[in-house]
């Protein structure tokens, strides 16, 4: 399994849309649906920072997401272009492989 974590600091008073955006029903995990080594997306919102938010995207593998990226740069960057008014920052935290047992 690999992990993608960002981190957002949202306009006030757009949480709700940044919320439907990135959530797991989101525009952001619709296009990732279109590769089937997507996994699932999770949203996190700071309980001490209320305009803080975290994503978590699932991938299969590092590859798999590499891959995707590179298949969909136009899609990616469009949305990502649309999505700038939603946030005063983000930052991509890092990117995470599972240890296997």
């Amino acid at each position: 399994m690999f992990v993608v974590l960002w981190e957002f600091e949202v306009k006030s008073g757009l949480e709700n849309r940044f919320e439907k955006v990135y959530g797991p029903e989101g525009e952001w995990a619709s296009l990732f649906r279109s590769d089937a080594n997507y996994r699932e997306t999770r949203l996190l919102r700071d309980t001490s920072r209320s305009l803080i938010y975290t994503t978590l995207d699932f991938w299969a593998s590092r590859e798999a997401y590499e891959n995707f990226l590179q298949a969909h740069q136009a899609e990616y960057k469009a949305l990502d272009s649309a999505c700038k008014g939603l946030t005063n920052n983000e930052r991509r935290v890092g990117t995470y492989e599972e240890i296997a047992p």
